[in-house]
């Protein structure tokens, strides 16, 4: 039995910020392999690769990961042992699953809410590649927590699917996880 009525869960919702935050990672990290590109042509090729580009490597790389954090979360692709789950009586997982919705809730929260302050903090410092405020690039911190939070909150504390079942889905288009369950061989 689900923990909230399938009718309640905005999954319409996760799908979009799912598709748009692996969109902009994506492009984040294909302009970050540009430059990388560019900075190794530049320094072997060239003769010398000017300092930008290792800088705007690094915040890029950030950025990529920072924004896809919440989708790999909601799929259930992150690092994580979830043997306890299968174990557990219903009632005990239920508890369960209210505590990980929780923690991570306020973790993303807290993660979105602190980060935010520094990137605020060092808005006087400039990036001496790139000669921009640094509170610029620290942002993507900030963003990619409050993406994650709010991905958490329109998840709400259910199971997570496992990494089979993430292929499934791939595989099957579905979003259900009675339908990918049923689909097993």
């Amino acid at each position: 039995m689900p923990l909230i009525p399938s009718h309640l869960i905005p999954t319409g919702l996760i799908h979009h910020i799912r598709r748009l935050s692996i969109g902009l990672a994506g492009a984040l990290l294909a302009i970050d392999l540009t430059a990388m590109l560019y900075g190794v042509f530049m320094r072997y090729i060239a003769g010398g690769a000017p300092i930008w580009t290792d800088e705007l490597a690094r915040f890029l790389i950030i950025g990529c990961v920072m924004l896809a954090m919440g989708t790999v979360w909601v799929e259930g692709r992150h690092m994580r042992v979830a043997l306890i789950e299968r174990l557990l009586p219903q009632s005990l997982l239920t508890l369960l699953l209210w505590y990980q919705w929780l923690l991570t809730l306020v973790l993303a929260v807290g993660g979105a809410w602190f980060s935010y302050h520094y990137a605020q903090s060092v808005a006087m410092f400039t990036s001496q590649g790139l000669g921009i405020s640094r509170s610029i690039p620290v942002m993507s911190v900030p963003i990619g927590f409050s993406l994650l939070a709010l991905m958490v909150i329109c998840h709400g504390p259910r199971a997570l699917p496992t990494l089979e079942e993430s292929a499934v889905e791939a595989n099957t288009g579905s979003t259900d996880r009675n339908v990918a369950e049923d689909d097993r061989p």
